[in-house]
């Protein structure tokens, strides 16, 4: 079993993963992002998302109401199902699901976010929270029936209220379940770069225990990233693929070890 967990950026190459994964025999599941598509649809509401930094230093969306509605827009619908197209147009016969959908993915809502504002520690509250479980009976029922899941965000909470969450943490819950043996990561870069800017510092491989490490030295998104990929080999999982998603062969350029291999 294998996840794909394909970015939110503009620059992927989305014809290209479908028409790899087209040809990979084992089966897989689909997580994607759409924070690109998200950010262009906030704009053009005049609702620009609001990005806050938590005391640990982890970069997260602020997620109100308004999110969670630009986010059904742009995550559940436009990417998703664009997705899905993509899928049937090469002969993928996907099926499109956000974690409300038969509580697919279910999660806890965050108490709140601690974070400094002007020099005071304050709690922020937001519709956001963590990922607990999957919906396995429904997820193996699709697979076993020769669909692909193509699943995205936003989550349900405990209180059946729709939640936002990372996609790195979904595809943990999702390892756990259906206990895959490959998380391959695309992204608009071609891996985990030495200097972050700079793509000829392509790091090819790391080793699982020099993640805490790594992680201390990257910002932002790569940061939550790596934090994600370091609760996956506590599971036990065998190998990440951390791989540029722009190429004209993504998916099997990962597979052949372009990229940063972890394990």
């Amino acid at each position: 079993m294998i996840i794909i967990k394909i970015g939110g950026g503009a620059g992927l190459n989305l014809t290209g993963i479908i028409q790899d994964l087209k040809q990979v025999e084992e089966k897989f599941v689909i997580v994607h992002g759409a924070n690109a598509a998200r950010d262009r649809l906030a704009e053009a509401l005049g609702q620009p998302k609001k990005v806050v930094t938590s005391v640990s230093g982890y970069s997260s969306v602020y997620s109100d109401e308004a999110l969670i509605d630009q986010m059904m827009m742009a995550y559940a619908g436009l990417r998703n199902k664009r997705l899905v197209e993509l899928c049937h147009q090469h002969g993928l016969n996907a099926v499109g699901l956000c974690g409300l959908d038969g509580k697919m993915i279910e999660g806890v809502r965050n108490k709140g976010i601690r974070v400094y504002d002007g020099g005071k520690l304050k709690i922020l509250r937001d519709y956001s929270g963590k990922p607990e479980r999957v919906n396995q009976s429904l997820l193996l029922l699709l697979l076993d029936q020769g669909y692909v899941p193509v699943l995205t965000v936003p989550i349900i909470d405990e209180q059946n209220r729709a939640i936002n969450t990372e996609n790195d943490d979904v595809v943990r819950v999702l390892q756990k379940a259906l206990q895959a043996h490959t998380v391959i990561h695309l992204i608009e870069a071609p891996g985990f770069l030495e200097k972050k800017d700079d793509e000829s510092t392509l790091i090819r491989r790391i080793a699982v225990p020099e993640l805490e490490a790594r992680e201390q030295q990257v910002e932002g998104r790569m940061k939550r990233k790596i934090l994600a990929i370091r609760k996956l080999f506590e599971q036990g999982v065998t190998r990440v693929l951390l791989a540029d998603g722009r190429g004209e062969h993504p998916v099997l350029d990962a597979l052949s070890g372009k990229g940063t291999v972890i394990e």
